[in-house]
């Protein structure tokens, strides 16, 4: 009978991870964290077409910005899915899985402003955290330290790129005015 429980999972490539998490657990941190690797791809995406997209007489420097942005971005989406695996569980499996997840808002439009632009992507970035936050308190609530350590490392990274993307697009203030 065990040999044909190894057989079955061998067939439908289910894996027996070994984790000391409860198999609750390892559904509802796998699910969230994989809630965050499609927002870091639909974020990355977003982030790369205002990069494209960028014009203006501050271009070279937001077109630098987004770039770096972009990548620091993509590259979390592969710790971040390796995690939801070591624990067990599955992550994403094709674009449209992404599309159904993701909470990043498309756009699609053919112009956007610069400074429309940087506060879309400060704004993103900001309910981005605010995700992240949110799976952090569910793993804390598992006893999952190691994902909860990872992503107390992304929501600063985020909020970093939030603090970058408001002083990018503040207006020129007159000294002593705040």
């Amino acid at each position: 009978m065990k040999d044909d429980k190894k057989a079955h999972a061998r067939r439908t490539g289910r894996l027996a991870t070994p984790t000391n998490l409860t198999p609750e657990a390892v559904q509802d941190i796998a699910g969230a964290l994989t809630k965050l690797v499609a927002d870091m791809f639909a974020l990355y995406v977003k982030t790369k077409n205002f990069h494209w997209h960028m014009s203006g007489p501050h271009f070279r420097d937001y077109h630098l910005l987004l770039d770096e942005q972009s990548a620091e971005i993509f590259a979390v989406t592969d710790p971040l899915a390796e995690r939801a695996r070591k624990i067990g569980g599955a992550t994403l499996r094709s674009i449209g899985h992404i599309s159904r997840l993701k909470r990043v808002l498309d756009n699609d439009a053919e112009y956007v402003t610069p400074l429309d632009m940087l506060a879309e992507l400060r704004d993103d970035n900001l309910q981005l955290a605010a995700n992240m936050r949110e799976t952090h308190g569910l793993c804390s609530e598992f006893g999952d330290v190691a994902s909860t350590s990872l992503l107390e490392t992304w929501i600063d990274e985020a909020e970093r790129r939030t603090w970058f993307l408001f002083e990018a697009s503040r207006t020129a203030e007159a000294p002593g005015s705040h």
